[in-house]
């Protein structure tokens, strides 16, 4: 037992266990979403979209989720207007706003005297380094997040299944849309100081994805995806700290390794009884 208590019986490591576990329980709740109505690559293009914001924010010296904000929310409004005033699909838009600031990033980091080391930092993140204030912003922004699916939960749903009737409901498809998209842009901003820039993607989609797999009905699939990702904060942080890994990545990595486990599980167990291989749509 104290193989699995004492790594959390250091402050920082303690912090970094209520950041995660709060983060997790975010990006599963947008997750879900993010999931159900194909906008991974959007979660994946945000997640690098942050880095102009917060390579200025660390030069100006100002907090760094700030900076995270101002970039995603730039990034989620020139999608909606780059996706209504030309012709182009979605993900052009959002392929082509990828590229932009993700390069300003790193020609702003570029400038920097310690490129490697504040790239680095940024691309994949300090969970280790949070402080006491970034844990309570987290908790707060996680709070913000569950609050929002919940009371846009009958909009979502219908915008996911059924855009035609969410029109015709009056439940205003459009507000739904960029309400979702600052949702993304939310638990990405929250959680790119646990794992970076570019690992956000990998908590914000695994346990979602994972628990996709294995239940039914969204709030099911929300609840599961907040355990999983939970006890993969916890189990990251653990090998990290006895392997001496990064933790960010090794969080993320068990998250990856989790889903193909799931579905190689799940792949037998449908040969073995195929009245078990129904596709598991979500209700």
């Amino acid at each position: 037992m104290e193989i699995l208590t004492d790594p959390f019986e250091v402050s920082f490591v303690f912090r970094a266990l209520l950041a995660g576990s709060f983060t997790a329980v975010l990006c599963a709740c947008v997750g879900t979403w993010v999931v159900l109505r194909g906008l991974s690559f959007f979660g994946d293009a945000m997640s690098h979209g942050m880095l102009p914001g917060v390579a200025v924010a660390s030069l100006l010296g100002v907090n760094l989720m700030l900076g995270a904000a101002v970039s995603a929310v730039v990034m989620s409004f020139g999608v909606v207007v780059v996706s209504r005033a030309t012709r182009l699909s979605r993900d052009v838009s959002i392929g082509l706003q990828f590229i932009v600031m993700l390069s300003l990033g790193v020609a702003i980091v570029s400038h920097s005297g310690s490129f490697a080391v504040d790239l680095t930092s940024f691309l994949f993140g300090d969970v280790l380094g949070v402080g006491s204030t970034d844990v309570l912003t987290i908790g707060i922004a996680a709070l913000v997040g569950i609050v929002a699916c919940v009371v846009m939960y009958r909009p979502f749903t219908a915008l996911t299944f059924d855009p035609r009737k969410s029109q015709t409901l009056g439940l205003r498809p459009g507000f739904a849309h960029v309400a979702m998209l600052i949702l993304v842009a939310l638990a990405t901003v929250a959680s790119f100081q646990i794992v970076g820039t570019l690992l956000v993607f990998g908590l914000l989609i695994g346990p979602p994805a994972t628990a996709v797999l294995l239940v039914r009905g969204i709030g099911r699939v929300m609840v599961l995806a907040a355990v999983l990702g939970v006890a993969q904060v916890y189990v990251g942080l653990l090998v990290s700290w006895y392997a001496e890994t990064a933790a960010g990545a090794t969080i993320t990595l068990l998250g990856g390794l989790t889903f193909l486990a799931v579905l190689a599980v799940r792949e037998v167990v449908c040969r073995v009884h195929p009245a078990n291989a129904n596709d598991n749509h979500v209700q």
